[in-house]
């Protein structure tokens, strides 16, 4: 990309655009960078990260959203600790974004049913394994038997996936944005709890 200078180098108003607006296109942009950041659970002695798919984002109400199967590790993590941060970088955008979220667990409910029903059967076949992901084997395997590995399952057999199925909800405490330029960084911090602050942060 370019390092002339862009519209969101010293605009706080420009830079919340930009982020909202790489976000929301990741949701169905397969390509984008941001659709795929590391999220992070965990206490002071044991974080953990993983990379998570973005399902959702809410510009109006500060929420993204991602999927998740209910027999995870990252469910009763989230449970004791429900303070969690996000990590997007764009290598295209030389853009990196960091958020700190309050993360809320829903499981059979209005919003896992209107997700699980956006979600494609070939893709639903993650929650038909077994038993829970990080489940201990004696060999190596995906959990699935062969007929589910091979993908021959109708969308009705994928429906036992459901009881598995979980949505985590994310409500964007803060965001920090930072821009990778030539002739200078720039970093900025919003802070979405209360009334918004913007405040600039050195790189």
């Amino acid at each position: 990309m370019s390092q002339k200078q862009v519209s969101y180098y010293e605009d706080f108003n420009e830079i919340e655009k930009k982020i909202w607006s790489l976000l929301i296109r990741a949701v169905n942009d397969r390509n984008s960078e941001f659709r795929t950041p590391v999220f992070i659970c965990g206490d002071r002695d044991n974080l953990d990260g993983r990379v998570v798919v973005l399902r959702k984002v809410d510009d109006k109400n500060n929420y993204i959203q991602f999927h998740s199967d209910i027999r995870s590790t990252k469910i009763n993590t989230i449970k004791n600790n429900s303070n969690c941060s996000l990590l997007f970088y764009g290598k295209k955008e030389k853009i990196q974004i960091r958020m700190r979220v309050k993360s809320e667990l829903h499981y059979d409910d209005e919003i896992t049913k209107e997700s699980w029903n956006k979600t494609g059967h070939i893709s639903r076949k993650c929650y038909l394994v077994t038993k829970g992901p990080g489940t201990k084997s004696e060999n190596p395997t995906s959990g699935l038997d062969s007929k589910l590995d091979n993908f021959d399952f109708s969308k009705e057999e994928s429906e036992k996936g459901y009881k598995n199925f979980c949505v985590i909800k994310c409500k964007i405490k803060s965001i920090e944005w930072l821009y990778l330029a030539a002739k200078g960084h720039r970093r900025a911090l919003i802070n979405l709890e209360g009334s918004k602050k913007f405040s600039w942060l050195i790189p």
